[in-house]
């Protein structure tokens, strides 16, 4: 089944599209925000707290199934949607950038790590990670990549795009001759290129000519400029297929998703919300602001007066911040289900604004409360 994209509203200004993407399980809006459940949950949150949200699709991530529980128990106990019971979309991540940040011993074969969970040698292969993926059940399954560091030399890019794009052609190969991942689930290919728009572009390139279901840009927003990031983005998204999902990996803060969406870009994941919330921070329509500060201890306002739908709106900053002090854990819970509410309202707004015809204007906005650095007194 190849997934496509159907655009209902294109901004005449710019890039940026609202639409569906349709796979074998059904379809969901785009743009979206996929919250990232590494080992099968997002953290502190379970699948119905995700139906209530009204979340369609959610990261898994290959490399953690793979170690524990395994790919052939997830597949015993009824692929990832019946593990987590979870009747939505899954994509996920090939590993390859959990694995890279493990410095393993890579060559042509592929790459040779020690787990995290008890040191064992491992070795994931494009090949393997076609049939991990397979396993596990996800709707839609990323190619293995190579992501190199950021600051990483343009002679080590360019050998980690030489042997992305042979990987993506044996992935892609063994893929299609998998009966039950051909048969039920989406591939796509990753462009990686670091920030050098001349090895995105010729990424972009090479990966389309193996023909995917989809495609995905890696290896930014690890540490870049914005410029640097955003010029990456210019020179590879226009090279990718219009009738194709397009995803930009790990991406989540407000002012870069909006000038992704500008560029034709439509999904995206992140681990913000929770990582977010277990240090207490909170996105809210003023900006991000840090709860511990002690101006909130005697304040009776909800987080975000301007977010009267979301799921914390019935305790106060005061109480929230209390919770945080003393260490209670329901408050990682209540304030990931805020940051992630918030974040999905945002996507909804883009969403909105594309198909009103006013993208710039919300663009605009967006730009006023996110581009400052989140370290101003306002903002923490």
């Amino acid at each position: 089944m190849r997934a496509t994209f159907t655009p209902e509203s294109v901004d005449a200004g710019s890039g940026a599209r609202a639409g569906r993407v349709a796979t074998a399980r059904g379809s969901f809006a785009t743009p979206c925000f996929m919250p990232v459940g590494t080992r099968g949950a997002v953290p502190h949150l379970s699948s119905a707290d995700l139906e209530a949200l009204g979340v369609e699709v959610v990261l898994a991530n290959t490399y953690h199934l793979m170690l524990r529980p395994g790919p052939e128990t997830v597949a015993e106990l009824g692929g990832i949607h019946g593990f987590a019971d979870w009747s939505g979309h899954v994509l996920t991540d090939s590993g390859g950038y959990q694995i890279f940040s493990l410095r393993p011993e890579v060559d042509d074969e592929g790459a040779r790590f020690a787990s995290v969970y008890d040191g064992a040698a491992c070795l994931l292969t494009p090949e393997r990670a076609v049939e991990v993926q397979a396993l596990i059940g996800a709707d839609i399954a990323m190619a293995l990549d190579v992501c190199p560091d950021s600051g990483a030399e343009p002679a080590v890019i360019g050998r980690a795009v030489d042997r992305t794009a042979d990987w993506a052609r044996r992935g892609r190969r063994a893929f299609l001759a998998h009966p039950d991942a051909a048969g039920r689930q989406c591939q796509f290919g990753i462009v990686q290129g670091g920030v050098d728009e001349r090895l995105r572009a010729s990424s972009a390139e090479r990966t389309v000519e193996i023909g995917f279901d989809g495609y995905a840009v890696g290896g930014l927003s690890v540490g870049e400029e914005r410029p640097e990031m955003l010029a990456a983005l210019d020179a590879c998204v226009p090279l990718l297929p219009a009738d194709r999902p397009r995803y930009m990996m790990g991406l989540g803060d407000p002012a870069g998703i909006v000038e992704s969406v500008a560029r034709g870009v439509d999904m995206f994941d992140c681990v913000l919300p929770a990582r977010l919330a277990r240090h207490g921070t909170v996105l809210a329509d003023g900006g991000r602001f840090n709860l511990r500060r002690a101006e909130n201890a005697g304040s009776d306002e909800p987080l975000d007066p301007g977010f009267p739908q979301s799921p914390a709106a019935r305790w106060s900053r005061g109480y929230l911040r209390h919770l945080l002090a003393v260490g209670e854990p329901t408050a990682a819970r209540i304030l990931t289900l805020h940051n992630l509410a918030w974040l999905l309202r945002f996507m909804a707004r883009l969403r909105s604004a594309i198909t009103a015809g006013r993208f710039e204007q919300e663009r605009a906005a967006v730009h006023q409360v996110w581009s400052q650095p989140p370290g101003g007194a306002a903002r923490t």
